[in-house]
């Protein structure tokens, strides 16, 4: 717990400014994204808008050696995919665009998933559960809560779902630096681990396999795959943690209408943008 950087009311003032600027990103990327473009348009898209539009920095380049603004996982990526000159946009995909911003020192992280038109209907039903999962996750934020607490809620949906939940990676704390204490897992045990205290912010992220929870890196580096070439989704939120529950600093325009204060009662066929 002593590792943990909770924040001041001015500092999580800074994390929310940062956290809508970034929501102001995916609803860019909202009209941008379709078939044909590049995972690279994409990329640099996003860099352009941050910088330009936002006044604001691009946090995950140049973190841990990375040469680009975001993350572009296609289909059986789970994630850390690498933006690409060469691969287009198919109809049939599936893909998550995962994106770091910085503003006035602090950082706000957050993905989305993006349904093309021609997405199987196995395909958008992962991409519901996952973000059912990630908001079973959310829900269960509250002071006295443990993070086990999260991680079950997450677990049981996706495995009740027949979907299996990667456990090498995870969500983080996240202010200052982009990855701080504590590791958030999206498995767990209830009444276990660390207890949540307010003024605590982290990133919730599951990543959710449409077969087993396998995963391995490409020669790149940094692409990570599903092992059974099954196909993989991934939502992401920065949130902090409240005196009565929680509050979602990446919040996007679209989902206001389904958080009702601490009340969640998500249609996310609404949320999710197909295109």
């Amino acid at each position: 717990m002593s590792d943990i950087c909770f924040k001041s009311p001015e500092e999580v003032a800074l994390m929310r400014q940062s956290g809508q600027l970034l929501a102001q990103v995916f609803a860019m990327l909202d009209n941008f994204i379709q078939a044909g473009i590049t995972t690279m348009a994409i990329n640099d898209e996003v860099e352009d808008f941050i910088i330009h539009h936002l006044q604001a920095r691009p946090a995950s380049k140049g973190q841990y050696g990375y040469q680009y603004v975001l993350n572009t996982s296609v289909n059986d990526v789970v994630c850390h995919g690498v933006p690409s000159l060469h691969y287009k946009l198919k109809q049939t995909d599936i893909i998550n665009v995962d994106i770091t911003l910085e503003k006035e020192g602090f950082i706000a992280d957050s993905s989305k998933m993006y349904v093309l038109a021609g997405a199987s209907p196995l395909a958008i039903k992962l991409v519901d559960v996952t973000y059912a999962a990630m908001w079973k996750g959310i829900k269960s934020v509250k002071p006295g809560a443990t993070l086990g607490d999260v991680g079950h809620a997450i677990q049981t949906h996706v495995e009740h779902s027949g979907y299996s939940v990667v456990r090498d990676y995870c969500g983080h704390g996240i202010g200052r630096e982009m990855h701080e204490a504590p590791q958030v897992l999206h498995f767990g045990r209830p009444n276990s681990g660390v207890k949540l205290r307010p003024n605590m912010t982290f990133t919730i992220e599951p990543m959710i396999n449409q077969g087993k929870e396998k995963v391995k890196i490409k020669k790149d580096g940094w692409t990570v795959v599903t092992r059974d070439k099954k196909l993989s989704a991934q939502w992401e939120h920065t949130v902090l943690v409240t005196e009565t529950g929680f509050e979602v600093l990446t919040l996007r325009e679209e989902e206001k209408a389904v958080l009702d204060d601490n009340n969640i009662n998500l249609d996310v066929e609404n949320a999710i943008s197909s295109l």
